[in-house]
């Protein structure tokens, strides 16, 4: 990943919270602000009130003179972090992101950090940030969905992982092993689509699909390897294509180990603009960032963004 030298140690931060997530812990929230109160100016808490707030929040809260925030912490799962990269990609690389695991699957947070703790993480942020820190600022690529205009961090997933989060609404289950449970039981009796994946111009796939991932971070749902390959900041987005001849079932146990890469069914590439198209004319099964899409029509395409948002990473 790409660094932002120039990007100075953070003074003022905005934290943003969901208190409507399964997983909010009021007690998460004051662990965090009182560890950035004490190293920073200023650190303001924001709790979303309704979905699109917490876009709202960051945007709001990079146009105000005098006390712009130069972090934004976010916690909570992809969904919350999805909300705020809308509201901060593009902003002047003087805000940076800093993400605090505390939803489902926390992949967003896993694909800079590992498994490391957050305090571990976000001390490093506050206190050990710099050229010769243990935390640095990095420029990350995102995708843009022209459908909607929507911002994408981790990935899209059109096919079985899609359809899996509406599995999951129903499970009594919660963290990572809702979304594994969800994953395995939507592959179990999956049909494929017919679809067609074309990258810059060129036709990679036609045929039956279980998926096609675009991104993005090398994980979904936080312990998937769906895309092993993808770079963070090299400019182009990679898509895996999974097709019929792969059985869908066999899907959930091969990405937990990037097995599924070199199987014959499986196609990788990489691109500035990709487009997933369903052949058929139906509705295209499509989530980004573990939302899905629900007005998405047969097809989406997705233009890379280099260097659209600045993150605090190790360094």
């Amino acid at each position: 990943m790409a660094d932002s030298a120039a990007l100075p140690g953070p003074t003022r931060a905005l934290v943003l919270a969901n208190p409507a997530s399964g997983s909010h812990s009021p007690q998460l929230v004051d662990d965090v602000r009182e560890l950035c109160v004490g190293h920073l100016e200023d650190a303001e808490v924001h709790l979303t009130t309704a979905p699109g707030d917490a876009t709202v929040a960051v945007r709001r809260a990079l146009e105000r003179p005098g006390r712009t925030p130069d972090l934004i912490v976010v916690i909570g799962g992809d969904g919350t972090v999805r909300e705020a990269i809308q509201g901060l990609a593009g902003a002047p690389e003087r805000a940076a992101l800093a993400v605090v695991p505390g939803g489902t699957g926390n992949s967003g947070y896993k694909m800079l950090w590992g498994e490391r703790p957050w305090t571990e993480s976000l001390k490093a942020v506050l206190t050990d940030s710099g050229v010769s820190g243990t935390a640095r600022p990095r420029r990350l690529d995102l995708a843009r969905l022209a459908q909607t205009r929507q911002y994408v961090y981790l990935g899209a997933c059109s096919g079985v992982i899609a359809d899996a989060l509406i599995t999951a609404q129903d499970l009594p289950l919660t963290g990572r092993e809702r979304y594994a449970r969800a994953f395995a039981d939507t592959a179990a009796g999956y049909v494929p689509y017919p679809g067609r994946v074309t990258v810059d111009g060129r036709v990679v796939h036609e045929g039956p699909t279980v998926l096609a991932n675009v991104g993005g971070g090398r994980y979904r749902g936080g312990r998937f390897l769906v895309l092993p390959e993808s770079l963070l900041d090299d400019g182009l987005l990679d898509v895996c294509v999974i097709g019929g001849g792969l059985p869908a079932a066999e899907v959930p146990e091969l990405t937990l180990t990037a097995g599924h890469i070199g199987h014959p069914a499986t196609v990788y590439a990489r691109g500035s603009t990709i487009t997933v198209e369903r052949t058929d004319g139906r509705r295209l099964p499509l989530e980004h960032d573990g939302e899905y899409q629900h007005g998405i029509g047969s097809s989406a395409t997705f233009e890379v963004q280099p260097a659209a948002l600045t993150v605090w990473a190790p360094a």
